[in-house]
């Protein structure tokens, strides 16, 4: 298997179960709090990571704030077998932190200080360039600033690496910014602000698809929850079913695919294949608490898609 090289966030996930989110200059008291490494740069180096069954083959590129909640995440990715020799810490700086809300029906909401992630600069772009000589496919997002991203985008390309992007947070991004991108992995609410196309189902998800495609992306997959996902590309225009799971919280569930898209193409699968070892991944990840901590290992994913 080739490397997985991931650059992007690491957030503190600060969780607080709630029945209800509260209303301006109101209290609602929540259920159960807890705390979990997160940020999508960080899950999806988890999901790549467990997946993979093969230490040191995901390589996580990031900064981290000079503080517990930066060392914590940072040990919890080296016991996953995650490189972070690549991971660097900023003196001075807050780790990035997200507070989630979670409510009965496992949808969440998220409100996140990025903290150091925002210093991600030429540094973690040299970084992702120097780490393409095994490389795989590159895992990026848009959580850190896009400079670092774009030129991460661009010297993969250059190196005939895959680049995987999650279009998430949506941000304006310069022109040309796609250009290198290999696979685009919206969500339905992503899709439907870049394609200008409300994508409520699997028909409405093509249109999206081929509309972003336009721009000149290779692949376009649009995740749809528990409606599945539809893939988009050269002779592909597919809906893949969703797996049937009990559902207890959404929060990485986007994360989870990603990761698992990542390591089946590093590993030599197919698209097709390798997005159903994603939405297997995404099912286990759906079915639990947490974030990384919700990430499935190999054979969980694989048992998944034994049993369809």
């Amino acid at each position: 298997m080739k490397d997985v090289i991931v650059l992007g966030g690491l957030n503190m996930d600060l969780i607080v179960e709630t029945p209800r989110l509260a209303g301006p200059g109101e209290t609602a008291e929540g259920s159960r709090f807890y705390t979990t490494p997160g940020g999508k740069g960080g899950n999806q180096a988890v999901a790549a990571a467990r997946l993979a069954e093969s230490p040191g083959t995901v390589k996580m590129v990031g900064r981290i704030g000079d503080d517990g909640f930066g060392e914590e995440m940072a040990q919890f990715m080296r016991n996953e077998g995650i490189d972070t020799s690549l991971l660097r810490p900023k003196a001075g700086i807050a780790s990035g932190i997200a507070v989630i809300f979670i409510l009965p029906d496992g949808e969440n909401h998220v409100n996140p200080v990025y903290g150091a992630n925002g210093l991600c600069d030429e540094q973690q772009s040299d970084d992702v360039a120097g780490a393409l000589v095994n490389a795989g496919v590159l895992l990026c997002q848009q959580e850190v600033p896009l400079t670092a991203t774009r030129a991460s985008i661009e010297a993969a390309a250059k190196a005939g690496v895959a680049v995987i992007l999650d279009p998430a947070p949506v941000r304006d991004v310069p022109d040309g910014f796609y250009d290198s991108v290999t696979i685009l992995t919206p969500n339905q609410g992503e899709a439907s602000s870049m394609a200008g196309i409300e994508v409520i189902d699997s028909t409405s998800a093509k249109s999206a698809a081929r509309k972003i495609r336009d721009t000149g992306i290779v692949t376009v997959i649009v995740t749809l929850g528990d409606q599945g996902a539809w893939v988009e590309s050269d002779g592909v225009s597919e809906l893949l079913d969703p797996f049937k799971v009990n559902v207890v919280a959404t929060v990485a569930a986007g994360d989870a695919f990603n990761g698992g898209l990542g390591t089946g193409l590093a590993s030599g699968m197919d698209l097709l294949e390798a997005a159903r070892l994603g939405m297997a991944a995404g099912a286990v990840c759906v079915s639990r608490d947490g974030a990384q901590e919700a990430m499935p290992s190999r054979a969980e994913a694989e048992a998944l898609l034994r049993g369809r």
